[in-house]
C-alpha cells in the first residue's frame, strides 16, 4: 500500500498519487458535506476532486487486499472562551474583547462547526460496519484516539469525550494490526499498535 501522512485536518492516505483523507476538527463541514456521497471500494466517500477523496466516518474500505476502518472528527481544545455567533448583536464587541485578551475562541460556521463530533447515526453505522467484518480490520484511521490511549499519551492531561469513549469501545472489541491517528501535534508510537502521526510520512503494508 502507499504512504500514510497527515493532512491539515485528519489522516491522509496516498495511494497511486491519489489522496484519501479523513476529516479533522477544523474542516468547513458546510462545504464538505455538500459534496455528493458515492460508494467507493466498499465505503462511502465524498469525491472532492478526481484525485482527492474524503473517506467518510464509520466506513470500511477494501484496498489492495487490506481492510481500513475510517472515522474522522475530534473535539476542539482551543475554544475555552466559547463559540461566537456571527449574528449576535454583540458579536463585534465580544470578539474585540477576546482578541484583546488573547482568549481562545472560534466563530460558528466560520472557524468552528458542531459536526467536528459525530452524530449518533454515524457512530451506529461505524459499529454496524465493523460487525459485518466480525470486528476485524487491518488498519484503523481516525483523527483523535481512544480514551485510554489519550490518557497514556497526555499523562492524563486530556479528558475523555464522547468520541474518545466511542473509540475506546472499538479499541476493546475490534481486532486490528495498526491504528493511526493525528490531532495531538506529535509523532510517536503510543502503544505497539497505535501510532500518533503529525508531520511524519510512513509506509503501511
Amino acid at each position: 500500500m502507499g504512504s500514510c501522512s497527515i493532512s491539515i485536518g485528519g489522516i491522509e492516505l496516498i495511494i497511486n498519487f491519489k489522496k484519501f483523507l479523513t476529516d479533522g476538527n477544523h474542516e468547513n463541514f458546510d462545504r464538505l458535506y455538500a459534496y455528493p456521497v458515492e460508494m467507493w471500494h466498499g465505503g462511502k466517500v465524498h469525491k472532492i476532486r478526481s484525485s482527492v477523496i474524503h473517506l467518510m466516518r464509520g466506513q470500511i474500505f477494501e484496498l489492495e487486499e487490506k481492510k481500513i476502518f475510517t472515522f474522522g472528527g475530534a473535539s476542539s481544545h482551543d475554544i475555552s472562551a466559547g463559540i461566537l455567533e456571527p449574528d449576535d448583536p454583540m458579536f463585534k464587541l465580544k470578539k474585540k474583547v477576546l482578541d484583546r485578551d488573547w482568549e481562545p475562541y472560534r466563530i460558528n460556521h466560520v472557524s468552528w462547526w458542531k459536526e467536528e463530533l459525530p452524530s449518533e447515526e454515524e457512530k451506529q453505522e461505524g459499529l454496524k460496519n465493523l460487525q459485518k467484518y466480525h470486528n476485524e480490520v487491518d488498519f484503523i484511521v481516525t483523527h483523535c484516539c481512544a480514551s485510554s490511549t489519550q490518557a497514556i499519551m497526555s499523562d492524563g492531561l486530556y479528558k475523555p469525550d464522547m468520541l474518545t469513549e466511542y473509540f475506546e469501545k472499538i479499541r476493546q472489541t475490534a481486532r486490528f494490526k495498526k491504528w493511526f491517528f493525528g490531532h495531538y501535534h506529535d509523532n510517536r508510537n503510543v502503544t505497539k499498535d497505535e501510532l500518533l502521526l503529525w508531520e511524519q510520512i510512513i509506509r503501511i503494508s
